[in-house]
C-alpha cells in the first residue's frame, strides 16, 4: 500500500506577471494611439477656426459693402422733387462741395495703407427711412436735413470708419486694412445720359464738372485675411482679401461704355 502523501501544488508557484519588454510595448502602443488621437483633436479644432475666421469675414464684408451701398445709391436724393432741385436741396459748402454736389472724396495708397476717403450728401425728410453711414435715419430734423457720410479707415485699428456731419468717427466694421473708391463718369458729350465712359479716382477727377457727372462708384474693400501666416496654411495663402462692387447713383446709372 503506498502512503506517500501528495500536497497541492503552491499557485503562487504557477502565477506568472507582465514583463518588462510586455509593459513597455504596451505603453507605447498607448501612447501612439494617445497621440494620434490628440493630433485629430487639434486638426478639428484648427479646422473649426478657420471657418469661424471665413465666417466672421463675411459677415464683415456682408455688411460693410451693403452699408457702402445703401449710403453711395442716396447719393443726390433730396426729399422734395416737386419743391426743390438737386442745387437748392444741396447747397454749397466750401471747401469741397458746391451746389447740388453729392459726392467728394480724396485718395490715399494702397494696402497695407488706409487708402481713400469718400464723402456722400443727401437731404432726408423726417422718417422717411435713408440710411445714414451709422446705420441709422433721419427721426429728430423736421422737416428735412442735409447728411454728409464720410467713410474712411482707421490704419491704427484696421476699422470702416463712419464720420457723420463732421462728428467724431464711428467704427463700423473690423479688419479693413484699405479703401479704394473709383468714380464713373461720364467726359464725353452728350452728358444728359449719364453714361459712364470712365472711372477716376479722387485724384484725376476733373473740376467741377467731374464731380457732377458721377453716376455710379466702385468701390474696393481690403480685409486682413485672418487665415494668413496661421499653421499648416498653404504658403499661396494670400495677406489680403479684396471685395468690389460697382454701385449705381440714385437713377443718374446708364449703360456701360
Amino acid at each position: 500500500m503506498n502512503t506517500e502523501r501528495r500536497f497541492p501544488a503552491d499557485p503562487r508557484r504557477n502565477a506568472r506577471g507582465f514583463t518588462l519588454v510586455e509593459l513597455m510595448v504596451t505603453i507605447a502602443i498607448a501612447l501612439f494611439l494617445l497621440g494620434g488621437l490628440v493630433t485629430i483633436v487639434q486638426t478639428v479644432r484648427r479646422a473649426y477656426t478657420s471657418q469661424q475666421a471665413l465666417v466672421q469675414l463675411q459677415d464683415q464684408q456682408r455688411f460693410a459693402i451693403t452699408l457702402l451701398t445703401d449710403v453711395i445709391q442716396s447719393g443726390g436724393y433730396f426729399d422734395n422733387p416737386t419743391g426743390d432741385t438737386v442745387l437748392s436741396a444741396l447747397p454749397a459748402v466750401a471747401p469741397n462741395f458746391g451746389s447740388g454736389q453729392a459726392f467728394y472724396g480724396t485718395q490715399g495708397a494702397a494696402a497695407p495703407a488706409a487708402g481713400d476717403t469718400i464723402y456722400v450728401r443727401f437731404r432726408t425728410a423726417q422718417n422717411d427711412g435713408i440710411i445714414n453711414c451709422s446705420g441709422s435715419q433721419n427721426t429728430a430734423f423736421n422737416p428735412d436735413h442735409v447728411y454728409t457720410n464720410e467713410f474712411y479707415v482707421n490704419p491704427g485699428t484696421g476699422q470702416l470708419m463712419c464720420s457723420l456731419d463732421g462728428a467724431a468717427g464711428v467704427p463700423l466694421v473690423n479688419g479693413v486694412v484699405n479703401l479704394q473708391i473709383y468714380y464713373g463718369v461720364k467726359r464725353s458729350v452728350p452728358f444728359s445720359d449719364y453714361n459712364v465712359d470712365t472711372y477716376e479716382q479722387a485724384n484725376a477727377m476733373q473740376v467741377p464738372n467731374d464731380w457732377d457727372q458721377i453716376s455710379s462708384v466702385r468701390v474696393v474693400v481690403t480685409f486682413a485675411n485672418p487665415l494668413w501666416g496661421s499653421p499648416n496654411q498653404p504658403v499661396t495663402t494670400q495677406q489680403y482679401i479684396t471685395f468690389e462692387r460697382v454701385i449705381q447713383v440714385m437713377s443718374r446709372a446708364g449703360n456701360y461704355t
